[in-house]
């Protein structure tokens, strides 16, 4: 699915990602965990398009997207979160879904006018497609509230709901715990899995160890812009390894 190898990012002398090797394969749900400062998010950054890299390679499916721009990297299948959710606040929940997907015939303002027929049936069925991801994330009864409106966690979820509407095979998830309340992280996590089960794949950065342990396999450590360790849940667990990277050692 994802093979990056030997990635390397400097800012200013300083190593954020430090010779980086990993294979995502098909069918999986990858945790990526490690202290802060580990180099989690400019690893994200980097396989999204956001920074290039100073050296390395990254391939998806089969095709090299190291440098890519952003929008090239989201048409090929592969769409990023955002720890902080960033919706268009002065839009609706709806209406947010209904920009995503790509080459609307719409977007070309002349089609208003030349090809109405067209338009309509397109603009319904963006619109059906929208209602049916609100509807299975359970946001359908919000679809004409604001965006500023939601919640933290409501907000995680259109974040979610967004990135579906583009039919990904792959999605980048930064912390879809964070500032969410227990139940509806349970109804998020529930969403992943069903979705994973659909044939979408997930690389998930995340501080909530429950979550990362429940639901990732295998999982990544980073620590200090280095790869520590891939393994299992029952792996990382137990490896002395991970316990120095976020406590500065192991007891005796």
């Amino acid at each position: 699915m994802l093979e990056v190898r030997a990635l390397v990012k400097e800012f200013g002398g300083l190593r954020a990602v430090d010779d980086v090797s990993f294979t995502l394969r098909a069918n999986t749900i990858t945790g990526l965990i490690g202290p802060n400062g580990a180099g989690k998010t400019t690893l994200f950054n980097m396989i999204a398009g956001v920074h290039r890299p100073d050296s390395g390679t990254i391939a998806f499916l089969g095709r090299s997207i190291g440098g890519l721009a952003p929008h090239r990297i989201f048409d090929e299948g592969l769409v990023r979160t955002f720890q902080i959710p960033r919706p268009f606040a002065a839009m609706t929940v709806l209406e947010n879904c209904m920009l995503v997907p790509q080459r609307q015939a719409g977007e070309k303002f002349w089609n208003n006018w030349v090809a109405r027929r067209r338009v309509r049936e397109q603009e319904r069925a963006v619109r059906e497609r929208a209602r049916e991801v609100l509807d299975f994330l359970g946001l359908g009864r919000l679809s004409g509230e604001f965006a500023r409106n939601l919640s933290g966690g409501q907000q995680k979820l259109l974040e979610l709901a967004r990135v579906l509407m583009s039919e990904p095979r792959l999605i980048l998830l930064d912390e879809p715990g964070a500032g969410v309340n227990p139940a509806l992280l349970e109804t998020i996590v529930d969403r992943l899995r069903e979705l994973h089960e659909r044939g979408i794949d997930f690389l998930v950065i995340e501080h909530n160890m429950d979550l990362i342990m429940s639901l990732c396999d295998p999982i990544l450590v980073m620590a200090n812009g280095r790869l520590l360790l891939e393994g299992s849940p029952e792996q990382v667990r137990n490896d002395p390894r991970v316990l120095e990277a976020y406590l500065g050692g192991v007891p005796a």
